[in-house]
């Protein structure tokens, strides 16, 4: 048997990014906070995101009526109006406290040579309501939450943690509908270790890893989503994922994301031959919705035959160019190519797990009793069946401040932290298979790509889950009798994902929003979520 280490903290927050920094932030004032990240602090989806973040800081031209409606058009009438309005609501004050915690917007002088804040307008939006730093808005954030958990006493930092499972009551004959908390594996000492706390928050994003091309970084592995449902937790329109219209074609730089933000600027979409092609497909061209986008993209290049279209700046002053998209520029010079003089070619990649995940109220909790979800992991309402640029580091920073304040309010009658199971072992042994665990993580993301991406059908949803189904049972004997290891589990959840992803999209009999099937191409009449729920 394991004496595995134990730890203890009032609140657990698996995952670094957004979410999971600003929740630990709201609540380290007046608990003990620990934070587990599967990598360094600084990888994540987070760290990555180009465009801005939506909020109406410009209360003469927009408001947040309009901020509600733009979301509720862009989501394909599964939104939840109430979980779009209160959003918007608290966009602000949201954005307000970045802003204190330092982040850097980008500032404008206005007519009067008055300061303000710049802002931008991406694809669904009406106005001009999109706060920035430059184009790497994400990385000021993450960079910025980073700086501040580092010195707060209260925040314990918990690096190269891969989370396992939760644990639940259930384990001391309990109901099951309580989280104790959970296993972890220490990834630099190769071993099982365990987490007690009086309340847990899963934070760790999203499952776009699940395809074969993504914008994704490698974490991105449907952890929180899996271990989730595992413990009982309901889950809500996984069929619904997002792929950004505009991923960079190039061997050197692959997945590389070119922000929709380029196009909310100016930039044009065009064919190789250097024809627009957006005017045939959606009056908004350029600013449509990215599903309308990437299906668009996604349908010429097959009509033509082609390996990607163009995404073209060139028409823009050269400074203002390299002024606005800082990070692109310096990226595409890299290896040759120089936006302020051509196109830049771009295919689709899953982008985002589109408001499909883990079920919770506006507080953030789960099903589970002191069990929380934010950000990514999350469904909310807001997204419906597709997201609105913008919108996504905003649900991760609102519902942050909503789950801290609902936790602090439970806190000093919540239980103490109780031991846990040891993690038990001796019965299992090092694989020297590794590379069975990469094939079947490359099959998985293949067969994802090919029956369960932009454009689906029912036979190729029938053949995706008979082949997830056969790998399950293979992964299931592999986890049973082998050590873990960090893509045993991340491969373990992702099947478990795809599975969900894949049920959720047999069960909408339509094409709305984000998921499109060529055997039902029309709406219905009345479109609910997809809600799954263990057995």
């Amino acid at each position: 048997m394991n004496q595995n280490k134990h730890h203890i903290a009032d609140v657990a927050i698996i995952g670094s990014g957004a979410a999971g920094l600003s929740l630990a932030l709201s609540l380290a004032n007046y608990c003990n906070v620990t934070v587990i990240s599967k990598g360094a602090l600084t990888e994540g989806s987070t760290l990555y995101a180009q465009g801005g973040i939506a909020a109406v800081f410009d209360k003469q031209n927009d408001s947040i009526e309009s901020h509600v409606e733009d979301t509720l058009d862009a989501g394909g009438g599964l939104c939840d109006r109430d979980a779009v309005h209160y959003t918007a609501s608290n966009a602000h004050d949201c954005l307000q406290w970045l802003i204190d915690q330092g982040v850097p917007f980008d500032m404008e002088f206005d007519s009067k040579g008055k300061e303000r804040f710049h802002l931008t307008r991406e694809g669904g939006h009406s106005h001009r309501r999109i706060l920035h730093a430059a184009d790497a808005t994400g990385k000021a954030v993450q960079t910025t939450l980073i700086s501040q958990v580092k010195i707060h006493k209260n925040i314990t930092l918990l690096e190269q943690y891969n989370a396992i499972d939760l644990i639940t009551d259930k384990s001391a004959g309990k109901t099951g509908s309580h989280i104790e908390g959970m296993y972890v594996w220490n990834k630099k000492a190769k071993k099982v270790e365990t987490i007690s706390a009086k309340f847990v928050a899963l934070a760790t994003g999203g499952a776009s890893k699940v395809y074969l091309y993504t914008s994704n970084p490698d974490v991105s592995s449907g952890d929180g989503i899996a271990m989730a449902w595992r413990a009982g937790c309901k889950v809500a329109n996984m069929e619904f994922n997002q792929f950004h219209p505009t991923s960079l074609y190039h061997p050197e730089l692959q997945n590389f994301l070119i922000t929709e933000a380029m196009r909310g600027e100016g930039a044009y979409l065009k064919r190789p031959d250097g024809t627009r092609f957006m005017k045939d497909f959606d009056e908004r061209e350029e600013l449509a919705p990215r599903d309308i986008v990437a299906r668009a993209i996604d349908f010429e290049m097959k009509r033509l035959g082609a390996n990607c279209v163009y995404l073209d700046i060139s028409h823009k002053d050269q400074e203002f160019i390299i002024e606005h998209f800082p990070t692109i520029y310096a990226k595409c010079l890299s290896v040759g190519l120089d936006i302020t003089k051509e196109a830049i070619p771009v295919v689709p990649a899953a982008h985002y797990t589109c408001g499909g995940g883990v079920m919770t109220d506006f507080n953030g909790k789960t099903d589970l009793d002191n069990l929380y979800a934010i950000g990514e992991v999350a469904y909310t309402g807001l997204h419906g069946a597709n997201r609105m640029a913008s919108n996504s580091l905003l649900e991760c920073i609102v519902f942050a401040h909503a789950a801290a304040k609902d936790i602090l309010s439970k806190i000093e009658r919540a239980p103490e932290p109780i031991a846990l199971p040891h993690w038990d072992e001796s019965r299992v042994s090092n694989s020297d298979e590794e590379i069975v665990i990469t094939h079947n993580w490359h099959e998985l993301r293949l067969f994802m790509w090919d029956y369960v991406g932009i454009v689906r059908s029912t036979k190729r949803l029938e053949r995706a889950l008979h082949r997830v189904e056969l790998l399950q049972q293979e992964i299931h004997d592999y986890y049973a009798n082998f050590r873990v290891s960090n893509n045993l589990l991340e491969l373990r959840n992702l099947v478990q994902v795809a599975e969900l992803i894949i049920r959720s999209a047999m069960e909408r009999k339509e094409s709305r929003g984000l998921h499109y099937t060529i055997d039902y191409p029309k709406q219905n009449k009345n479109p609910k979520p997809t809600i799954l729920t263990p057995r």
